[in-house]
């Protein structure tokens, strides 16, 4: 794709990222970047669909650490819609979608989950074209590039330029 330089260059993201789910409690999950599938979707378990004054509701569990089950995280929302999804084995289901707040290289925007047990896939999380679309570049050869992104973020902020003589903040006597 050929920069004109009229549109902002986007961030790139390498082919699995730590993202966070603020609203959720999700402070750290690895998500695998999947421009293949539609929709992203959250490893959940303990669904429950219920009704609160009169509208959809889901409880679920989520296990946000890959391959382990020491941290447990249970949420509550409201039901977005009900989606039948067919699985990358081609299975096809009825699952609960959510909106949840999406924090990436320190953007945070709304995207729609569908909730299901991920116990066998290799990552808690899959972030679908939808939630990417507009926003970021995919570069298959890369990982955790939002990391090293906000790595340098904070790296640039904590490094302050030397105050000048006489100005406030600067050590010494000006006189």
């Amino acid at each position: 794709m050929k920069d004109t330089g009229k549109t902002p260059k986007k961030p790139v993201l390498g082919w699995r990222e730590v993202v966070s789910l603020p609203g959720l409690g999700v402070k750290r999950i690895k998500a695998k970047i999947d421009s293949g599938a539609r929709t992203s979707s959250l490893h959940a378990f303990d669904i429950e669909l219920y009704e609160r004054d009169g509208e959809p509701w889901v409880r679920f569990t989520v296990h946000p650490a890959q391959r382990s089950e020491a941290v447990t995280i249970e949420c509550d929302c409201p039901i977005h819609e009900q989606r039948s999804v067919r699985s990358s084995s081609g299975h096809e289901s009825v699952r609960p979608v959510i909106v949840a707040e999406l924090d990436l290289y320190g953007r945070r925007y709304p995207i729609e989950l569908t909730l299901a047990n991920r116990d066998e896939m290799g990552f808690r999380m899959l972030l679908g074209r939808e939630a990417l679309r507009g926003r970021f570049l995919i570069d298959p050869d890369d990982s955790f590039a939002a990391r090293r992104h906000a790595r340098k973020r904070r790296a640039r902020r904590s490094v302050q330029p030397p105050s000048a003589p006489g100005s406030p903040g600067a050590s010494g006597d000006p006189t």
